[in-house]
């Protein structure tokens, strides 16, 4: 009751709503899709309006990757570029969205399983800002980041987000930024441009990742290692799947589950995205 009676301190003022606010599983890609008018970036503009307006957006980043789970809590997070290589137009963009260091306090609050750590350095990095600048371009919406703690295992991570229920009820969209199949070692370069070309095992693994989505099997989703050669291609590493994890934690058993930008890039990656609810 504690955890709840403070996070209500920030929403007294904002009408619970009927419907919870959607979750959003987003691929976010190459970072030039911050810049870019792609057919990915242009569904993430079009799907700000067809959800309500939030209060503000927690994003699950699979760029910020932590010892221990941490929340931005900044009046206004800076905008990291945390890449190489890329022109000089893309280090140049600054998301100027405010944070909210009350909404930040009372999200920790409501989390029980671990000890949620405020952070004042971290801020921005290109799993939130290239979608969300996109999604609410005028930066006129709070924006938090909540870490991924590298050394739990999968069901700490839907656990936790099970914890964060109450924020959808209060406006708040929650979306995990990463990519459900993501090997940059296996990127085949010369197919960049070839439009939705994925190797047989990526494109198995979506489908396969798909499947057990709609079918809310979420225990074989978490222990993902169990399916199989083609799940530890698409998942070398865990980061870009684990944002997935969050929203699945999230989802209540009566959201509308439905798939956008589901589509391959390069052979070895999907943008494959999620919206429930």
């Amino acid at each position: 009751m504690t955890a709840l009676s403070a996070f209500n301190k920030f929403t007294d003022t904002l009408k619970e709503q009927e419907q919870a606010m959607p979750v959003l599983f987003i691929g976010h890609g190459s970072p030039m899709n911050g810049i870019e008018d792609t057919a990915f970036s242009r569904r993430w503009a079009a799907m700000a309006k067809e959800i309500p307006t939030p209060a503000a957006v927690l994003v699950v980043s699979a760029h910020w990757f932590s010892k221990g789970t941490k929340i931005t809590a900044m009046d206004f997070p800076k905008t990291i570029h945390d890449f190489g290589g890329f022109p000089q137009e893309l280090f140049d963009v600054q998301y100027n969205a405010p944070g909210n260091p009350v909404l930040a306090k009372e999200t920790a609050a409501l989390v029980h399983s671990a000890q949620v750590e405020l952070d004042h350095d971290w801020g921005l990095d290109h799993g939130t800002w290239t979608v969300v600048r996109h999604m609410y371009p005028q930066a006129n919406i709070p924006v938090l980041q909540l870490s991924i703690d590298y050394t739990k295992g999968p069901q700490y991570h839907y656990d936790l987000a099970r914890e964060l229920q109450a924020l959808r009820k209060k406006g708040v969209l929650i979306i995990g930024s990463g990519n459900m199949v993501h090997n940059l070692r296996m990127v085949a370069w010369d197919k960049l441009n070839e439009n939705e070309f994925g190797f047989d095992w990526a494109l198995q693994m979506n489908s396969r990742f798909k499947e057990l989505i709609m079918d809310n099997d979420h225990k074989q989703l978490i222990n993902y290692q169990g399916l199989g050669k083609e799940a530890m291609l698409a998942i070398p590493t865990p980061e870009h799947y684990l944002p997935l994890l969050y929203t699945l934690g999230l989802k209540k058993t009566n959201d509308a589950v439905s798939f956008f930008n589901d589509k391959a890039v390069a052979g070895s990656l999907t943008m494959t995205s999620v919206k429930f609810g």
